[in-house]
């Protein structure tokens, strides 16, 4: 009698993709629906300090990209002088990513303060972009604590079982891979419920598909769930 033939592995290749992040991609939910009103609402800004803030995968990011298409705004992630010096010079707006993170260091609260200043008196907008909300960030400096306080604030909440299909569904369109609707309501009861979540499932669920040469189905789903348990 044969012994059945060991199920054939192709190893992944790494291949880079590109997500989709115009604001047409962007899925809206009640969740996120006040920090998408607030990027679409620009210029028309109430004051000039934005700081959004949302849990990892809750589309940040995304936001911070759909408003730099907007508004043509210079993006950082770390103090700049140079950039600072150019503002001075040229009105421009801002987005800084992983604004949070300057918190309890000295230069980095400087530097924050002087480009919130900055931007203040020229007239321009400043989108921070956070994992908290500033009232959490533990800054020392009181100035910059004021002026944080008086920033205009919208959170990304938890998301609810609409938006993570969506999020689920757009994650694989982003890899041109088509998901059947049955796959993902079969998983999403069975994950963590959460933006990385949902992110961490699509990748090892496409590493897995690829490996085996197999189409994304619930079987595949179930061997994936079961050795994520293991």
């Amino acid at each position: 009698m044969k012994s059945a033939s060991p199920e054939k592995v192709q190893l992944p290749l790494p291949l880079a993709f590109r997500p989709a992040l115009g604001r047409g991609d962007f899925l809206v939910s009640a969740c996120n629906a006040d920090a998408v009103a607030w990027i679409d609402r620009w210029p028309s800004w109430t004051y000039p300090h934005l700081v959004i803030y949302g849990p990892e995968g809750c589309g940040k990011t995304h936001l911070a990209h759909v408003f730099v298409e907007r508004s043509g705004a210079l993006v950082l992630s770390a103090p700049d002088e140079v950039v600072l010096a150019f503002l001075i010079h040229e009105s421009r707006a801002v987005v800084f990513e992983g604004a949070d993170k300057l918190a309890g260091n000295p230069d980095g609260e400087r530097f924050l303060f002087h480009l919130m200043n900055l931007q203040k008196e020229n007239g321009s907008s400043l989108l921070m972009i956070s994992d908290t909300a500033p009232s959490a960030w533990g800054v020392h400096l009181p100035d910059l604590r004021s002026r944080l306080l008086a920033a205009q604030v919208a959170g990304i909440e938890a998301p609810d079982d609409a938006l993570l299909e969506g999020v689920f569904l757009k994650l694989f369109a982003d890899r041109r891979v088509d998901v059947d609707a049955d796959v993902v309501q079969y998983v999403l009861p069975r994950i963590q419920r959460s933006f990385a979540g949902v992110k961490a499932l699509v990748e090892s669920l496409d590493a897995a598909a690829l490996s085996k040469t197999r189409r994304i189905t619930i079987p595949l789903a179930r061997d994936v769930l079961a050795e994520k348990s293991r």
